[in-house]
């Protein structure tokens, strides 16, 4: 069986990292503006709220004490 190694930071056949040296990320003006973006768009989902099945099927999910079908059909043998 192949061993698996850790990832970790790219490197070329050199063995220097190929991770690029200049900051990333966007500026706070530009993350606003598309969390602004964001929110408008989602916004109507947002207000529809979670239907009724779905929030059922949470109840259930949540509930420790609820059996699934499969532990009913083990249990009965």
């Amino acid at each position: 069986m192949k061993e698996l190694k850790p990832l970790g930071v790219p490197q070329d056949a050199a063995g220097n990292s190929t991770r690029d040296k200049r900051p990333g990320g966007l500026n706070s003006e530009i993350q606003a503006r598309i969390g602004h973006q964001l929110r408008a768009m989602y916004d109507d989902v947002v207000r529809q709220g979670v239907p009724e099945r779905f929030a059922e099927l949470i109840r259930k999910l949540d509930d420790p004490s609820a059996e699934t079908p499969a532990t009913k059909a083990e249990g009965s043998d």
